[in-house]
C-alpha cells in the first residue's frame, strides 16, 4: 500500500516571533514593564524580517500585552503591559457580533459573573469604592440625563462592583461581557417610550443593590442584580433584532 504525502505545513513567520516572546514571557524573562529591544536589534537576532517582526508586535498590541511608541526618545519602542480589558471586550465584541455567542449566552454568563461580583462585594468592597459607586448612582440620577451617559455610568457601575469584589479575572469578564452588548442595550434604551420613567426605575433598582453591598446582604444581592440583569437583558432576547 502507496503512502499519500502531504505538504508539512508552515508557521508563518511572524507566528514564529509570537511564539519566541510568548516562550519567554512564560519562562518569566520577560515581564510588566519591561521593553523589547529596537526593532534593527531584535529582528536580526531573531533571523526575521522587521516587516514580520512588526507584524507580531502588532498582534500583541492588539490583544492587550504590548504597546508600541514611535519615535527616538526614551518612551519610543515595544513595552509588556497588562491591558486585558479593551482587548478581550473587542475581541467578544467582534465574536458577538459575528454570531459566535447568542444573547442568550451573553445574558446568562452576565448572570453568573454578577451574581458572584455583588454578593463578594458585599464582604471585600472598600469604602472608597463604595464612595465611587455612590457618584455614579448619583450621576445616572441627574435631572435629563440623556441615554447615552446613563448607559456608560451604567457600564462603569457594574464594573466597578465586580473589580471591588477583589477578583481582578471577574471584573475583566465582567467588563468584555457588559461591553459586548453595550450598542444592543443603548439601542433598547433609545427605544423605550418613557425613557425618565425608565431610567428612575433602573436607577432605583442600583441604589437598592448598593444598599445591599454597603450592609453586607450578599446573598439578597446577589438575587437583585440577577432581576436587574434580566429585566432590560432579558428583553433583548426575544427582540427580532440582531447585533
Amino acid at each position: 500500500m502507496s503512502v499519500e504525502w502531504q505538504p508539512v505545513r508552515q508557521s508563518r513567520t511572524h507566528e514564529l516571533v509570537l511564539r519566541s516572546i510568548e516562550e519567554r514571557v512564560f519562562a518569566g524573562e520577560l515581564k510588566a514593564g519591561d521593553r523589547l529591544p529596537p526593532e534593527r536589534e531584535l529582528a536580526p537576532v531573531l533571523g526575521v524580517s522587521r516587516s514580520a517582526l512588526r507584524e507580531a508586535l502588532r498582534v500583541l498590541e492588539t490583544i492587550g500585552v504590548l504597546v508600541a511608541q514611535p519615535g527616538r526618545g526614551p518612551d519610543a519602542g515595544a513595552r509588556i503591559v497588562r491591558n486585558p480589558d479593551d482587548a478581550l471586550g473587542r475581541l467578544l465584541r467582534l465574536h458577538f457580533a459575528l454570531g459566535s455567542y447568542s444573547l442568550q449566552d451573553v445574558l446568562e454568563a452576565r448572570i453568573v459573573l454578577e451574581r458572584s461580583s455583588f454578593e463578594t462585594a458585599a464582604d471585600h468592597a472598600s469604602s472608597d469604592d463604595l464612595e465611587e459607586a455612590e457618584e455614579l448612582v448619583r450621576g445616572m440620577a441627574e435631572p435629563g440625563v440623556g441615554v447615552s451617559v446613563f448607559n456608560d455610568l451604567d457600564t462603569r457601575f457594574h464594573v466597578l462592583i465586580a473589580r471591588s469584589s477583589g477578583n481582578a479575572l471577574t471584573s475583566t469578564l465582567t467588563s468584555a461581557v457588559r461591553e459586548s452588548v453595550r450598542p444592543l442595550i443603548l439601542r433598547a434604551l433609545e427605544g423605550v417610550e418613557d425613557w425618565p420613567a425608565t431610567a428612575r426605575a433602573l436607577n432605583a433598582q442600583h441604589r437598592a443593590l448598593l444598599a445591599l453591598v454597603r450592609e453586607g446582604r450578599g446573598a439578597e444581592a446577589a438575587d437583585l442584580v440577577e432581576q436587574h440583569i434580566r429585566g432590560l437583558h432579558g428583553t433583548l432576547v426575544d427582540e427580532p433584532f440582531g447585533p
